[in-house]
């Protein structure tokens, strides 16, 4: 870290008067950052449970959670920190722009306060796993890599590691939407698919949050862009140094059976961790965004070679009947849930749950690969709707419910698939919750 970026946090004109706007992993360590660096802060939170109040009384920071002390204290600070996720439809956003505060994401204020290299990877599907290989393969290259932003550690509490070379960010729309000064020396858009319309205010809003992560690219920053996604290639702009992944004629592609970089081959397909046709893409991705801050081609080869995968990301986890059951709890959206369906045959599909504010009739895309579906959750009507006409539809009652009427609809050993293509608020705490629950039912069924 500069000495300039170090004082960043505490020099004149340097906001000390902060208000964070919830109370969640993220903000509880931006409250905890900047209180360390001698700002004052002050919280608000809608409903405050007990966990939150006891957050603030430990961080000792007010605790705000009316309208009324929130507009007052609007008047008294120089910044607001949004908690990522907060529905832009939120009283905050508007009363704050209304006294021309900034609203500033926490990666914004770790730029302030850090000049270390930064990988960060956006999109709809498949961050997490492609931040891990980056990770993996700066880490086999002989640098010190550091994963945070939308993962257990935001980026703000992960610049506190002096050891650290590089930083991996998970930068999600919730996280980008309010960047204002965040500059990735890398920044890769992954796809493009509708989320989080429950969150955002509608598709365009979306998308140009995602967008934001090419907003300020550093002086020597790499665009990196996926060639076969529409959506994102339409957002590249011809000022920014711009790598592509994907397509036959991107920088980084699949030529007969290899994967093939800008100095030529590096990799066999058919020795990755899997070979489904997200998985060679999110290899692809690897290699076009890690290369650029130190990784070696060889160290990424090796990394896609010796993942063993996240959970709950289509792993199977029993047999019953000959049917091997996998589950694919992490699919929240219907693009997830159409990718996992492309890398297999016919599956009987479990699917559904809290619908995030988009139209599942899209994983009807691949509806040739579905042999009959079951229906749980709050949206298991709008799963029948897109299903009923061309698919046996049955709707479960729960997850042992759902299990059993697969494992009927199996019959004859084909696979079933839990890749619900919505949220797990419905019934669960998290999708993890949702997965076990899932490999918990089949195990008792076997």
């Amino acid at each position: 870290m500069s000495a300039a970026a170090a004082a960043a946090g505490s020099g004149p004109g340097v906001p000390r008067n902060v208000l964070v706007g919830g109370l969640g992993r993220t903000n509880r360590a931006v409250a905890a950052a900047l209180a360390e660096r001698g700002h004052t802060v002050v919280a608000f939170d809608d409903e405050p449970n007990d966990a939150v109040r006891r957050v603030a009384d430990e961080l000792g920071i007010e605790l705000l959670d009316s309208a009324a002390e929130l507009e007052r204290c609007l008047g008294t600070v120089d910044l607001v920190v949004p908690t990522p996720g907060l529905a832009e439809h939120h009283a905050l956003f508007g009363l704050a722009q209304r006294r021309g505060l900034p609203l500033v994401s926490e990666l914004d204020l770790a730029a302030r306060w850090d000049d270390r290299p930064v990988v960060a990877i956006t999109g709809t599907n498949g961050k997490t796993t492609v931040v891990e290989l980056c990770a993996d393969a700066l880490a086999r290259s002989g640098l010190k890599a550091v994963t945070a932003g939308n993962t257990d550690v935001p980026l703000v509490e992960a610049i506190d590691d002096a050891t650290a070379e590089v930083f991996v960010v998970e930068a999600s729309s919730f996280r980008l939407a309010r960047v204002r000064e965040f500059s990735p020396q890398v920044a890769t858009w992954l796809n493009f698919a509708p989320d989080h319309l429950d969150v955002h205010r509608d598709l365009d809003s979306y998308r140009s949050a995602k967008s934001r992560i090419w907003r300020n690219l550093s002086d020597d920053g790499v665009c990196v862009a996926n060639a076969l996604d529409p959506v994102v290639m339409g957002q590249v702009r011809s000022d920014l140094r711009t790598v592509t992944f994907g397509g036959c004629r991107a920088d980084w592609r699949v030529v007969h059976g290899e994967l093939v970089g800008p100095d030529g081959p590096f990799a066999d397909v058919a020795t990755l961790w899997r070979t489904l046709p997200h998985d060679v893409e999110a290899a692809l991705a690897v290699a076009a965004s890690a290369t650029h801050v130190g990784a070696t081609t060889d160290a990424v080869a090796q990394a896609c070679r010796e993942f063993r995968g996240l959970p709950h990301r289509i792993t199977p986890v029993g047999e019953i009947d000959g049917s091997v059951y996998y589950d694919d709890s992490k699919a929240t959206t219907p693009h997830a849930t159409s990718a996992a369906l492309r890398g297999l045959g016919a599956v009987v599909l479990i699917a559904g749950g809290l619908n995030k504010g988009v139209d599942l009739a899209e994983m009807t895309v691949e509806a040739s690969r579905v042999a009959a579906v079951v229906a749980i959750g709050d949206a298991s009507a709008e799963i029948v709707d897109a299903f009923r006409a061309t698919h046996p539809v049955e709707t479960a009652s729960d997850m042992d419910d759902a299990v059993r009427r697969a494992r009927r609809l199996a019959a004859g050993g084909v696979p079933v698939l839990l890749s619900p293509g919505c949220a797990s608020f419905d019934w669960y705490g998290s999708y993890h919750e949702r997965g076990e629950d899932f490999s918990r039912a089949v195990g008792e069924q076997q």
